[in-house]
Parts: structure tokens; C-alpha cells; sequence
């Protein structure tokens, strides 16, 4: 009996965590130990956590990149510092944060455990602040979606006033990509197959909304960002004038085939991720409601059925996890 109660009181905190388990599985809901900050982390209880094509990408090649299985999934993530590792500085617990996912360290969710789970590891230096008074599933989404929709336009492709800018998928990152570039003063066209979301497209400030990029075929452009990545790049490149930049965000095909002479005279750039200065910037267009995603909340429990409605394209906008209140 004393053995049994000493391995009770000895176990370690455990939480509940949608993992990816191999190729060809479903995510699953598994129990697992609660993390441990090492030096210069953080451990975060995870607040709100959107969800993304990404992810899904991640499940199909996954297996073959991801370091170790299971891999709790997740990378765009907000919530509240509850521990510090050693030499963290600049930040506290109770601090309410979002996580960058730059690119510069492993991704979350794909090379160490992402915040499909109550507590998420961070490192210090990949934390933005979330200001006081922006709802948590804004925080959220600001982390992935806004970050990478935002650098790809604003910073890598350089939108400003009085250029012709294409936006290619009015989804999570569209809309956000869209909405910054028309605060600049550029003239924004969108194409984007899913007639149900012009409208909104419109309200943001869109010029021209139509279904097939194919439409912009020679109409130049001064600049097209691609947060497809189906057929589109060839319409992208089509669309751009002699001198003009495609932005390549998306990735709904791992490859796509282009016509060589289509690419001389312009430049073609891959966007990945962005900065934590990214992440603040968005944070403050959403805390002034200059952008204003649509979004729909769900709960934590939810997470695998939804994955399975972003996989069959039935998600407006984009879905975030509440959870942990």
C-alpha cells in the first residue's frame, strides 16, 4: 500500500495534449506529463490556440521530419506565464503572452511540442506582449496568422500607397494580409474561390474581389502574395508586371511547376513566419480594431473534428481553441 501511495504522491502533474501520432492517424487526445522549463524558458498555460492548414501539413509528412512521436501539435498560441526557467529576464509570472513561431528556433508543433495542450515550454526570446484589453483569441491568431500574413505583405513585400497589390486566398492569412495592405493606401484586388466570403473581402477594403487569379492575367501588378499555394503561382507570376514581386506564402501543394520564361524580368520570394516586432504590430491594428478578422471559437475538445473541417475547406475565416479559463 505504501509503495502504491508513494507513486501517486511522486507522479507528475499531467495534462491533456492533441498529438500527432504517425501518417495516415488521426490526431489523438492523449495524458501527458505536465512540461518543465529549462534555461531560458518559460512555461505558458495555454489560453487560446488557432488552428491551421499547417497543421495539417505537419500530419501528412510529419513522420518523416519530426524528431520524435507523439508530437503534440499547435503553433499559434497565447496564454500566461506560470513558471520561469533559469536566466529569464524581462519577464514574469502572469505576464500574458503570445509565442512567435519565426522560424529561427524549431517550429512548435513539428520540432518540439506545440500548445495543443494545457501548458506549453516557450523560449524566452520568442515571447511578444499581449497589451491589456485584446482578447485572447485575437492574441492567438496574431501569432501565426497575423505574423505571417503581415511580414509577407508588409515587410517582405514592401506594400505601400499607390501600388497595384494581389491577394491571392481570402482565408486566415488573406484576410489579414488584405486589410494591412489597404491600411497602407495600396490598391488591393482579391481572388478567392469561396463566393460566401467577397462580402467580407469587400468590407475590408478589397478594390475587386474575383474566383480565379487567372482573371489578372497580364494586368500589371505590382505585387501579388500567394497565401494559396495550389495553381496559383503561375497566376501570380502572370499577374505581376515586368519588375513586380510574387510573395509565395502558401503551401497547399508541396510542389508546383511554373514556365521559366514567365519568371524573367520579376522576382519571386518565399515568406516564412516573421518577427516578434511583426506580432506586436498586429497586436496593436487588432487592439485598435483597424483589422478585424473573422474567427469562431471552439473548445478544446473540439480541436480533432475541426482539423478534419479545415482539411475539407468548411472554416470561414479562422478557428481558435479556448481553453484553460
Amino acid at each position: 500500500m505504501w509503495a502504491v501511495i508513494g507513486t501517486i504522491i511522486g507522479r507528475r502533474p499531467r495534462m491533456r495534449a492533441w498529438q500527432f501520432e504517425g501518417t495516415g492517424k488521426p490526431i489523438a487526445l492523449n495524458e501527458v506529463p505536465d512540461p518543465q522549463p529549462g534555461p531560458g524558458e518559460v512555461i505558458i498555460d495555454v489560453k487560446a490556440a488557432g488552428l491551421c492548414h499547417s497543421d495539417l501539413m505537419y500530419m501528412e509528412i510529419g513522420e518523416a521530419t519530426m524528431p520524435f512521436l507523439p508530437m503534440t501539435q499547435g503553433h499559434e498560441n497565447a496564454g500566461v506565464i506560470s513558471a520561469l526557467g533559469a536566466g529569464v529576464e524581462g519577464w514574469k509570472v502572469g505576464d500574458v503572452v503570445g509565442v512567435c513561431s519565426s522560424g529561427v528556433r524549431p517550429p512548435l508543433g513539428m520540432f518540439t511540442h506545440g500548445g495543443f495542450a494545457g501548458k506549453l515550454v516557450a523560449n524566452a526570446p520568442d515571447l511578444a506582449r499581449v497589451p491589456a484589453g485584446l482578447d485572447l483569441s485575437l492574441a492567438a491568431l496574431a501569432t501565426d496568422a497575423g505574423m505571417t500574413s503581415y511580414h509577407a505583405i508588409i515587410k517582405a513585400g514592401g506594400a505601400t500607397a499607390g501600388m497595384k497589390v494581389g491577394v491571392i486566398g481570402y482565408g486566415g492569412l488573406g484576410q489579414i494580409g488584405t486589410r494591412a495592405a489597404v491600411l497602407t493606401g495600396a490598391e488591393v484586388h482579391v481572388a478567392e474561390m469561396k463566393e460566401e466570403v467577397w462580402g467580407l473581402a469587400t468590407a475590408a477594403g478589397a478594390a475587386s474581389v474575383v474566383r480565379d487569379a487567372a482573371e489578372w492575367s497580364g494586368q500589371d501588378f505590382d505585387l501579388v502574395v500567394d497565401y494559396a499555394g495550389f495553381d496559383t503561382t503561375q497566376k501570380a507570376i502572370d499577374a505581376v508586371k515586368r519588375g513586380g514581386e510574387v510573395v509565395q506564402v502558401g503551401l497547399g501543394r508541396p510542389t508546383f511547376t511554373i514556365a521559366t520564361a514567365s519568371i524573367l524580368g520579376k522576382r519571386i520570394v518565399g515568406s516564412l513566419g516573421g518577427t516578434v516586432q511583426d506580432i506586436e504590430e498586429v497586436f496593436d491594428l487588432l487592439l485598435r480594431r483597424e483589422i478585424e478578422p473573422a474567427y469562431t471559437e471552439i473548445a478544446f475538445e473540439e480541436i480533432g473534428a475541426s482539423l478534419e473541417r479545415l482539411r475539407n475547406n468548411e472554416v470561414t475565416g479562422r478557428l481558435v481553441a479556448r481553453f484553460g479559463d
